[in-house]
């Protein structure tokens, strides 16, 4: 039996790291940051009008559930709103914590992290590049 935790294809996102660096001119920029473990990803973004994602990029010092989850998201979120991603991380949520349905589409990958439900302490690894690109949407840190 693998370990639910890093099995190949979670090591094969975090490996492919879709979105990795730094825009040369993000409109925006969000900081999500772990202080359990120190787990720390960045997110740059630039938004078209209607506030859709243009472009992104991820910085992501983190552990390899973190590392593909940003992945995921380096590869699929592009063309996404605030309120599309909002929706994201509650979908991944309650796939991790109620065993709810992986997100489907671009988001398919997800279906990885099953292994997680039952280890909630690395949940928040897996949202953590989540909370990054929202807090991109509102041009913060944390």
């Amino acid at each position: 039996m693998s370990d639910p935790l890093y099995r190949k294809e979670l090591l094969r996102l975090a490996a492919d790291a879709h979105g990795a660096g730094a825009l040369p001119d993000p409109h925006q920029r969000g900081t999500a940051h772990n202080p359990a473990c120190g787990d720390r990803v960045t997110f740059d973004i630039v938004t078209d009008e209607g506030g859709r994602i243009t472009a992104l990029a991820h910085d992501t010092r983190a552990c390899v559930l973190a590392q593909a989850s940003a992945s995921i998201l380096g590869r699929a979120a592009a063309s996404l709103s605030r309120a599309e991603v909002e929706d994201l991380r509650a979908a991944v949520s309650a796939m991790l914590k109620e065993n709810a349905p992986a997100p489907g589409g671009a988001f398919g990958d997800y279906a990885a992290f099953d292994g997680v439900i039952t280890f909630p302490g690395r949940q928040t690894c897996v949202l953590l590049p989540l909370d990054a690109l929202l807090a991109a949407f509102d041009n913060r840190s944390d």
